[in-house]
């Protein structure tokens, strides 16, 4: 009995994984968004598997059980006979930037070891990123921080080139602006590096993700989906992310953009719930110390979304308060991460990727 639901339900994800296939899209999501089950590798391809994707972004190299050569055979085969396409992960590659620590090494070397460790498991990417909106406030401005990674970027494209897998630079966290990113890809070189594009990080930088896709989305090659509530505020406006289909954002048109622009990017969902609602205070003008050349008409798009949004009117597990380590709130907190991206897989799998 137990071999006979096996066989159902792997026959059951070949079906869904032929009709995602048929869409143009590889569909999966980034391990980030169950970080509280604290699963790795071998565990996320099964549940990946579970819910018919064929695509997967393993964000970090913690989320492998070891980085031994043996072991990464073995992502790669599972990976193989489940048909998911993996795409790797690492953190902060920028030496300059505040997210960076002295313990990571040497700047190169730490790339290039992810770098190795993607081409290992049979990924295509790397996704990494520069830093977050802290950065943008250095009295060099940004440039400083791009510059600095643009010699690591240099630093590694031999091993880039030999390994085969594109450097995919996340807009992470409110660091760059996507015409700011496209700069620093186009600088580097788009046979090695390439975009990771994000949907949900644009909302810091005071831009419309549909301009984050139609700037970045000819250099993707793996992407960040997830909802945004935006609503208007004295200060300018407040954002909070959310599950797909409960924010303000048109998903429906990412995906067309994405079909026309990135078709070959999986669309990754990367759900990131349990956030209280942040300001971003572009009315105020201690904001655009960091934006000095932020481009008025994309702005403009972006508070036209403002406009058209509203608040999430439904309950929602904060992670970020007092108390959060009480064991109930861990466990409810798990559950809704679960949650969250499931129905925001079968809204994918309805109506983006369909």
């Amino acid at each position: 009995m137990l071999r006979r639901n096996f066989l159902l339900t792997s026959l059951a994800a070949t079906v869904r994984n032929l009709r995602a296939a048929a869409s143009g899209l590889k569909l999966g999501y980034d391990t980030y968004s169950i970080r509280a089950w604290g699963m790795k590798a071998m565990a996320h391809l099964d549940f990946a598997a579970a819910h018919g994707l064929t695509a997967i972004q393993i964000s970090s190299l913690g989320d492998f059980e070891s980085l031994e050569p043996a072991h990464l055979a073995k992502v790669k085969a599972k990976a193989a006979e489940l048909g998911i396409a993996i795409d790797g992960g690492t953190g902060c590659v920028c030496p300059t930037a505040k997210a960076w620590r002295a313990s990571f090494g040497d700047p190169v070397e730490n790339l290039t070891k992810a770098l190795r460790v993607a081409q290992a498991v049979g990924a295509r990417s790397l996704r990494c990123y520069l830093g977050d909106s802290v950065d943008r406030l250095h009295p060099n401005g940004i440039e400083y921080h791009m510059e600095s990674l643009l010699k690591v970027l240099r630093g590694a494209r031999a091993v880039a080139l030999e390994t085969g897998v594109k450097i995919a630079i996340e807009n992470h966290s409110g660091d760059l602006q996507a015409w700011e990113l496209r700069q620093l890809i186009d600088t580097a070189g788009a046979d090695t590096v390439a975009a990771c594009l994000d949907t949900g990080n644009p909302i810091w930088c005071a831009e419309h993700p549909e301009v984050t896709l139609e700037i970045l989305g000819p250099v993707t090659v793996t992407t960040h989906v997830r909802d945004t509530a935006l609503f208007e505020h004295p200060r300018g406006c407040a954002a909070m992310w959310t599950a797909c289909g409960d924010g303000s954002v048109d998903l429906k048109r990412l995906a067309e953009l994405q079909k026309k622009l990135c078709p070959q990017a999986p669309l990754h969902l990367e759900i990131i719930t349990g956030r209280p609602p942040r300001i971003v205070p572009y009315l105020e003008d201690s904001f655009w110390k960091a934006f000095p050349k932020a481009r008025a008409g994309e702005f403009a798009r972006f508070v036209s979304l403002v406009k058209k949004g509203g608040p999430l009117m439904g309950a929602m597990v904060v992670e970020d308060v007092g108390g959060a380590k009480v064991p109930e709130y861990q466990a409810a907190l798990k559950q809704q991460q679960k949650l969250d991206l499931e129905r925001s897989l079968e809204y994918a799998k309805r109506s983006m990727i369909a």
